[in-house]
């Protein structure tokens, strides 16, 4: 599998790329592209999440800024340092990520928030770059099933070897780490298969990884 660095143009994806035009057209004032990763060139921590959503990162044009999901991870990400401010209200407010990127499994708004198999695929050599200039020693924490396994994928691994859990860790070649967790979603918070503990809890494991 190729690597490929992020295309803000790309349309590999027909589905997708016809479905952010039909956006575009609806709503002129949104960014419904590609979205680009956000943060540090080079990160002890790299989150990948699933895709941008309608009104989130497909509107501001910045990972998780404008939707639910986006409260808890910036405010967590301020708490442990990684963020100069616990909101991202715009991709013009000036937030700065410290040691750690922000990116998706998909890189476009899907319909209904769900891609295709093909489409994570399709997707996947981008993240594969990505990962691929992470430092030795980096963490990776992926945000839902889907990101777990799109992050095995890039890296050659078997997901039968590597379940996904929230809390599980791996180790990966180059001494980085694998860490996952349930998706801050608003579903997933609102039934508190997710709580703000459970969250925290994650990211100090990741800064224990970092640190060891």
């Amino acid at each position: 599998m190729t690597n490929l660095s992020f295309n803000p143009d790309c349309r590999r994806c027909p589905r997708l790329a016809g479905f952010l035009d039909e956006v575009r057209a609806e709503y002129p004032g949104y960014h419904a592209r590609p979205v680009a990763p956000f943060g540090a060139s080079d990160p002890d921590l790299l989150i990948v999440g699933l895709a941008p959503g309608m009104h989130g990162a497909n509107a501001s044009g910045r990972p998780f800024t404008g939707d639910f999901a986006g409260i808890l991870l910036y405010k967590t990400l301020h708490e442990f340092g990684f963020s100069d401010r616990p909101e991202s209200l715009s991709a013009t407010d000036g937030l700065t990520l410290h040691g750690c990127r922000i990116s998706n499994a998909v890189k476009c708004l899907p319909p209904q928030n769900k891609p295709l198999p093909v489409e994570i695929t399709t997707c996947n050599p981008y993240l594969k770059n990505e990962i691929a200039g992470l430092k030795p020693g980096a963490v990776i924490l992926a945000l839902g099933n889907i990101a777990h396994a799109a992050v095995l994928r890039a890296l050659g691994l078997k997901a039968s070897a590597h379940p996904f859990g929230h809390g599980k860790e791996y180790a990966l070649p180059d001494g980085r780490w694998l860490i996952d967790s349930y998706h801050c979603s608003r579903y997933n918070t609102q039934t508190r298969r997710l709580t703000e503990e459970m969250f925290r809890a994650v990211f100090a494991q990741a800064r224990r990884r970092m640190s060891a």
